[in-house]
């Protein structure tokens, strides 16, 4: 391989949520605990976008921009090129500050106080917190577990609905069940929308880390006739390890639904800072693609270790990734409660995985590992995990 990912390299000591947060919020001891629960990967960001900042870097000046017309057009050509999303509008795309305060943003905008907000869920915990921090009402719609693979349940959703709800949040590819949805699938979702009066937030931020035999596809690729309802999100970060530029894109395409935002994001006086914007640019080149193929092929085997070495062990199942770097181990066949499972992963294994309580209904009985670390990394995790569950062995 070209770029190398077995190199470790030391996060601790640098203000490191992921690595000097855990012992605060685990408990467990960075000196010889593995950091598997934060969304971001433990890897050097691509060579090409290392390069661009470096570049800036030695100009040594950091003043204001004149327009993002280049980095606009690199967001345009990736979704084209990448997955097949033509017509993207370069004025249609907004900039914020990552995708939580895009998720935040869309609430101020489209919904009121005390709006039910529909999550399909287990699904990424930061949704349900801005949606109670904007005071509005967590309505979750418990996605359907059939042997260890989500799917929709849309009879039993319809009949949730009371008519205060006015957004829906889909995670696509979802977060953290690993499912990358399929046409048929998202059409369902878009029609669940239409068909409750609902605005459709798709936050698409992992659509570059699909694996091998599925095909992440943009909602408005999949349900052209639900433009007029849908808001895209999307952003560098999961795929090239920049989360902490805080950069993310909202795609608009209908006009008219795009409006207000537009309006709101005027008001708030929001826009984006020069190094997000070039280092974005920079990713989305030919440099980028050769880095995250690699990227890709290297995840793919650390999550078929990890899997066959956690399916391995009694009471244990990983369901089956699609997508994304986060492994979703389910410990119901084990007999124990969440506390006592949580225990022996963070007391004997000394691993610092997510809850998975805080992804919403059908979580309770997993915790989410994240497998974009060294395969050293991986190997020792599944080690440590066949030692604390080894007396069902």
């Amino acid at each position: 391989m070209a770029f190398d990912f077995d190199t470790a390299i030391e996060r601790r000591g640098t203000n490191c949520v992921k690595w000097d947060g855990m012992e605060r919020i685990y408990g467990v001891d960075p000196g010889d605990g593995l950091a598997m629960w934060v969304a971001d990967m433990d890897f050097r960001a691509p060579p090409v976008v290392l390069d661009a900042l470096q570049n800036m870097v030695d100009h040594g000046v950091f003043g204001y921009g004149d327009g993002d017309a280049e980095y606009r057009r690199a967001i345009c050509d990736w979704m084209r090129d990448r997955h097949g999303w033509a017509d993207v509008d370069p004025q249609s795309i907004f900039t914020t500050n990552g995708l939580v305060n895009a998720i935040s943003l869309c609430l101020d905008t489209y919904t009121a106080p005390g709006d039910g907000i529909v999550l399909f869920t287990p699904v990424y915990h930061a949704f349900a917190r801005s949606i109670l921090r904007a005071g509005r009402k967590v309505v979750e719609c418990e996605l359907a577990n059939v042997d260890g693979r989500y799917q929709l349940d849309i009879d039993a959703w319809d009949a949730q609905m009371t008519g205060s709800e006015t957004m829906a949040i889909l995670c696509s590819p979802h977060n953290p069940g690993g499912r990358v949805w399929t046409g048929d699938e998202l059409r369902a979702f878009a029609d669940f929308a239409a068909r409750h009066g609902l605005t459709l937030i798709s936050d698409e931020i992992h659509q570059d880390l699909v694996y091998p035999g599925a095909t992440h596809i943009p909602m408005p690729v999949a349900a052209p006739e639900a433009v007029d309802r849908t808001i895209v999100l999307n952003a560098p970060s999961k795929t090239f390890n920049i989360a902490g530029v805080h950069v993310g894109q909202v795609i608009i395409s209908d006009p008219d639904l795009r409006k207000p935002f537009a309006n709101r994001m005027s008001t708030l006086s929001l826009s984006a800072g020069t190094v997000g914007l070039e280092m974005t640019r920079a990713a989305y080149t030919p440099e980028g693609v050769a880095w995250l193929g690699e990227l890709i092929a290297y995840l793919d085997t650390n999550r078929r270790e990890f899997d066959d070495g956690v399916n391995a062990i009694p009471g244990l199942k990983s369901m089956a990734l699609e997508s994304t770097y986060l492994a979703w181990v389910d410990f119901t066949d084990t007999g124990m409660t969440p506390d006592e499972f949580k225990a022996r992963v963070q007391g004997e294994a000394c691993i610092a995985a997510n809850h998975g309580e805080t992804f919403g209904k059908g979580g309770d009985n997993f915790l989410r590992f994240n497998l974009a670390t060294p395969r050293a990394n991986v190997a020792a995790a599944v080690e440590r995990l066949k030692g604390a569950f080894a007396d069902l062995q």
